[in-house]
């Protein structure tokens, strides 16, 4: 209960901290969203870029896992998952609140699941994200980047955003690995390490294993 009441405070926190205390927007965001969204990035700050992309790694990499938590739940993880596309760790923060503890997985895996459980879907994600990041170090502008953090309240909340989305992880982590019966020393790795701790735990975390429930037919015991 102590952990559901902390995740819902942090939730209405950074909900009002976004929306009150964030920096304003500015006349442009619209436009620089629009612009990030279509891949329209001449004079963009290759910084902003990377984080802009950066926040649509994230929900896949908290899809791989939250599908299948979600298995368990009594609430549709897809709604949750889906909408942290558009507005993060503001979808995902609700979910953690309301699921209860789930280290098991019931049933078979779909199809959906089954992707989304590949180690070749994170080794993807790692590639994509490895690019990313460099791309932003190599060529992005550092002070043009915290004047427009100081400024810009779409690119202030995204930075925060992508912080608390680090941070989230590992509440989701222990039931992941529990569920696969998985024991190494190397959760605190992928707990601690941001964005590539997780990225690492989905190339390298056993396939889940499956509940395969048999129905014995009368005829097939001679009854």
């Amino acid at each position: 209960m102590v952990r559901k009441i902390a995740f819902g405070v942090l939730w209405l926190g950074f909900s009002f901290y976004a929306f009150v205390l964030a920096p304003p927007n500015q006349p442009d965001t619209f436009e620089l969203i629009k612009d990030l969204s279509t891949g329209q990035w001449q004079g963009i700050n290759p910084l902003v870029i990377t984080l802009f992309n950066l926040m649509g790694i994230w929900p896949m990499i908290y899809s791989a896992v939250l599908f299948i938590d979600g298995r368990g739940q009594k609430l549709p993880a897809w709604l949750f998952a889906g909408a942290s596309f558009g507005v993060g760790a503001f979808a995902l923060l609700p979910y953690l609140t309301l699921r209860n503890a789930n280290p098991q997985f019931p049933g078979t895996k779909n199809a959906l699941i089954k992707l989304l459980d590949s180690r070749i879907t994170g080794i993807i994600l790692a590639i994509g994200t490895t690019i990313l990041v460099a791309y932003g170090l190599l060529k992005g502008d550092w002070s043009n980047f915290i004047q427009q953090w100081q400024s810009d309240r779409f690119i202030h909340v995204m930075s925060l955003d992508f912080c608390l989305l680090c941070l989230l992880f590992p509440a989701l982590l222990g039931d992941d690995m529990a569920r696969r019966s998985w024991q190494t020393g190397l959760f605190w790795l992928f707990a601690l390490v941001p964005l590539f701790g997780p990225l690492i735990y989905l190339c390298l975390r056993p396939p889940l294993p499956e509940e395969t429930i048999k129905v014995v037919s009368k005829q097939q015991v001679g009854v």
